[in-house]
């Protein structure tokens, strides 16, 4: 018997739901494998087989099944991460009711659970000086330290930050061209420091390879482009942080995205608007950005001493 006969009706419509992403959305790589993944977990842990049986039952149950849901090291699914797949089952209903124009159970009635605000992890500027310092002068370090350096200067994502090529690169405007979440386009610019590092990195690459950042900086000068194999993986960076973090001393475990939330909160405690820092992290919804909002208290807090009872 063929495999596509094999599959429940509800596993041949989340098939076509992920080719339709990839032919007719555009969607990354990265996008389509984060969406088969949830709709796996969809087929596995709700009672649906038929697209027919979507209603608030069936939905209620693969909520409570997610709540119940426990990954092969026994930890539990966050709020975020149920969210997370309730916002893509959504995104399939709405496929299968505009696309395929079907009357089944209407999108916006499936709801989330209740969020908590999230709680953003930055370093303190003496963390932070210590980690940027914390590389030695070898080759490996030299790109270590760029790669720290970069992270802090334009608040890349790890992704982002992995799919560099040595071409993005723009010393003359000090500028990236990166392209981000959803495939969009954005800007990001280099501090006189990254720049720094990132010359001094690429002083001693012996290569030609096309990968911004490499696994192996030594015997590779033979090697003919464009070099993907060299290219570092996403853990080989988050790795990279989490060595220098401990070196360091840094007891909190920064992670790359730590980088990121303290490249933010610089710039809003040094006075940059709310919507210049959505642009600058490639943030769809000025929401997700209102995150860091409260590295606004100080200064909250001196409005309120300077014109609040100050005389009382």
């Amino acid at each position: 018997m063929p495999k596509a006969l094999s599959l429940s009706p509800l596993e041949q419509a989340t098939r076509r739901y992920l080719a339709f992403l990839q032919s007719e959305e555009n969607k990354s790589p990265l996008t389509i494998k984060s969406y088969r993944e949830s709709l796996d977990l969809l087929v596995r842990l709700s009672p649906i087989r038929r697209l027919q049986d979507f209603d608030k039952e069936s939905i209620r149950s693969y909520k409570q099944n997610l709540h119940e849901y426990r990954s092969k090291s026994g930890k539990e699914l966050t709020v975020r991460s149920k969210n997370h797949h309730l916002t893509i089952l959504r995104a399939f209903l709405r496929y299968l009711v505009q696309e395929e124009e079907l009357n089944i159970y209407p999108p916006d009635r499936v709801k989330r659970f209740k969020e908590e605000q999230r709680k953003v992890k930055v370093l303190f500027a003496e963390e932070l000086e210590r980690l940027l310092t914390a590389p030695d002068d070898s080759p490996e370090g030299k790109r270590d330290s760029a790669i720290l350096w970069l992270f802090f200067s334009t608040g890349l994502r790890l992704a982002e930050l992995r799919s560099l090529n040595r071409r993005d690169l723009n010393f003359q405007t000090r500028e990236i061209s990166v392209r981000g979440k959803r495939r969009k386009l954005r800007i990001v610019f280099l501090s006189d420091g990254a720049v720094k590092k990132l010359k001094e990195y690429l002083d001693v690459r012996i290569d030609c390879l096309e990968p911004l950042f490499i696994n192996y900086m030594r015997n590779i000068a033979n090697e003919l482009p464009p070099g993907e194999k060299f290219r570092m993986s996403m853990n080989n960076i988050y790795r990279i942080v989490k060595k220098y973090a401990l070196k360091a001393g840094i007891v909190s475990g920064p992670s790359p995205h730590t980088l990121r939330h303290s490249f933010a909160t610089d710039l809003l405690r040094n006075g940059a608007d709310l919507r210049s820092v959505q642009e600058l992290l490639g943030h769809k919804d000025l929401s997700t950005t209102q995150i860091y909002t409260h590295v606004t208290n100080p200064q909250l807090k001196e409005v309120h001493r300077k014109f609040h009872g100050s005389k009382k």
